[in-house]
């Protein structure tokens, strides 16, 4: 209503372009409920495979490391870990469709094969560090 001029005029607003209906928005939400179990294994598998590939760029980043495990592990631990590590790769480059389980299994064999190893190379570089003079570190 203009005041000044005392004119009003009515607008009346409707659903009518560019709008979802009712019956659209419950088909999508139908939709995105069949697809959450999928959308879920989906994630997991990404998940997996990238929890792989950072534990091996971590570990080639450590076996590298003078402060971490370069100067803790001998040299021929330290080829077989990169042997290991390369050939990771090789198939994560040649397996992108692989499912999270095939993940999993090769992330369980990496750590088998390489955490003996650093346990080894941890245990023996706190032996080495230890004060001899200090008798809390022998067992009796």
């Amino acid at each position: 209503m203009d005041k000044a001029a005392k004119k009003s005029n009515s607008i009346t607003i409707t659903n009518e372009k560019g709008r979802l209906t009712a019956e659209e928005i419950d088909r999508m939400v139908k939709e995105a409920e069949e697809f959450a179990g999928d959308d879920k294994e989906q994630r997991e598998k990404i998940d997996s495979r990238n929890k792989l590939e950072s534990y091996i760029y971590n570990t080639k980043s450590s076996i590298r490391d003078d402060e971490k495990l370069a100067g803790k592990i001998d040299s021929d631990d330290k080829e077989s870990i990169e042997t290991a590590l390369k050939d990771a790769l090789e198939w994560l480059d040649d397996n992108q469709n692989v499912e999270k389980l095939d993940y999993d299994e090769k992330m369980a064999g990496l750590e088998a094969a390489f955490n003996p190893i650093i346990r080894k190379a941890n245990e023996s570089s706190a032996g080495s560090s230890a004060d001899p003079e200090d008798e809390s570190n022998y067992e009796l």
